[in-house]
């Protein structure tokens, strides 16, 4: 119940109320809640006041909006330290996660300028683009986009189905050495949305990612769209 005598928000004791709910466990991680006009009916206030308290809570990672399908308790954000190379793949695994990608496109595109620059070839030069959804436990978590140059390596649809590409880069004999990493915040448009089964404008994480070799060859360029909701980086720092 609510008070409405409280000099708290309306929407601030429904979103203390729903929080109390998931923390406890009475509301499991996935399960859906109730529609805003059931929450209105049985707090008897306004929608308006029960949708402020529900887009606080998504916006906080509480609750996840699926399109079409209603709105969830989140899921536990996966953790990922931002310390080693390591690739979706192994990074799920590692997590206890069942890791997989859905392939969306493979093919080959001329590099423009900025591209070839990052992968210091020349412009214009093909490269493969690789557009993947990466799921993990059969969740979509991210979408992903990356730039290998032809010239480099031999890559065909069956090597990216079938596993990490850097296992198949590792496997044809090259050394991966490092990567240079950034990510900032951003909104999920509309396209995104539909694909990792999140509201439009719900907050995501941008990731750019330049992977080297030890020959000091650029291996890939990398983009990434990851949901905010279900995943976040840590990083150790010492003085």
């Amino acid at each position: 119940m609510i008070d409405k005598t409280s000099p708290l928000p309306l929407y601030f004791q429904i979103e203390e109320a729903i929080k109390q709910k998931i923390d406890k466990g009475e509301w499991e991680s996935g399960s859906m809640i109730s529609s805003e006009r059931e929450f209105a009916e049985n707090y008897e206030v306004s929608r308006m006041t029960v949708r402020q308290a529900i887009n606080n809570l998504v916006n906080d990672g509480y609750l996840t909006r699926r399109k079409g399908k209603g709105t969830f308790v989140s899921g536990k954000k996966i953790e990922q330290k931002l310390l080693g190379l390591t690739s979706f793949t192994e990074d799920m695994k590692a997590r206890g996660y069942k890791p997989a990608s859905k392939l969306v496109s493979f093919q080959k595109v001329e590099a423009n300028h900025k591209l070839a620059k990052a992968l210091d070839i020349s412009q214009n030069e093909e490269v493969y683009e690789i557009k993947r959804v990466r799921l993990a436990n059969d969740i979509p978590m991210a979408i992903e986009t990356t730039f290998v140059p032809v010239q480099l390596i031999y890559l065909n649809e069956i090597h990216i189905k079938e596993g990490s590409l850097y296992s198949q880069v590792e496997n044809a004999g090259f050394h991966i050495d490092y990567a240079t990493q950034s990510l900032e915040a951003s909104i999920a448009r509309e396209a995104e949305s539909e694909i990792l089964e999140i509201a439009k404008g719900a907050p995501v994480l941008l990731i750019q990612r330049q992977t080297y070799l030890t020959t000091g060859k650029p291996l890939e360029v990398v983009h990434s769209v990851y949901r905010g909701d279900r995943y976040k980086f840590m990083i150790d720092m010492k003085r």
